[in-house]
């Protein structure tokens, strides 16, 4: 049976809807960086999408080809992610979702090196006909973070973030959003083939030890 990132870190990927605070290790990833509305249909977002999932499936179907990776076994590719952020501002506005900054990830296995990297990016352009120079391998520390699961809409997510900001201050922590400390956003569902009642994600926002306590 393929590993499942999702099932064997559920700590990371499948938190309760109630929020926690979660110490996140460092990882690598297939990253994309891009801004701008990601509801517009032909906008920046959409099409860094495409380019993450080509890279990913280039890497997970590898074996079946002449480039082995080493150390390789089979797994479920991890879920679609975003870090997002808008200039000179401390959080989220989500009535200006023209102003936001991304960049989407996909979660790499251990196993996968740059060198293997670097071989996908090459396999995909050649097979695909397509410009992957945008697409970047990107090793990063989140640290501690307060995260829950959010169940609905993304324009109702300002409930959830407001919760946990609140368990946050609770717990003696305070917010950490820096230029390199960003809104996170694991998204578990297909918004095209689910109720947006029901769509899961996973928000995460950094936090340090509040000076005050």
């Amino acid at each position: 049976m393929a590993f499942d990132y999702k099932k064997e870190y559920k700590e990371f990927y499948m938190p309760r809807n109630k929020p926690s605070i979660v110490n996140v290790p460092k990882m690598n990833y297939i990253a994309v960086r891009g801004k701008g509305n990601p509801n517009e249909e032909e906008g920046e977002y959409k099409k860094t999408i495409g380019l993450l999932y080509a890279i990913a499936f280039t890497l997970k179907m590898s074996y079946k080809g002449s480039y082995q990776i080493k150390d390789y076994f089979a797994y479920v590719v991890p879920p679609l992610e975003g870090f997002w952020w808008q200039e000179d501002t401390k959080g989220m506005d989500y009535n200006r979702k023209e102003d936001l900054h991304f960049i989407s990830i996909i979660r790499l296995p251990d196993f996968i090196t740059k060198e293997d990297f670097d071989w996908a990016i090459k396999e995909a352009t050649i097979k695909k006909k397509t410009d992957f120079t945008k697409v970047e391998f990107l090793t990063y520390e989140e640290g501690l973070c307060v995260q829950c699961m959010h169940i609905g809409s993304y324009d109702e997510e300002p409930v959830t973030v407001d919760a946990m900001h609140t368990y946050m201050k609770e717990n003696g922590y305070e917010l950490d959003i820096t230029e390199n400390r960003f809104h996170h956003e694991i998204y578990l569902s297909d918004p095209r083939k689910s109720d947006v009642s029901k769509l899961k994600t996973v928000i995460r926002h950094p936090i340090k030890k509040s000076e005050n306590k």
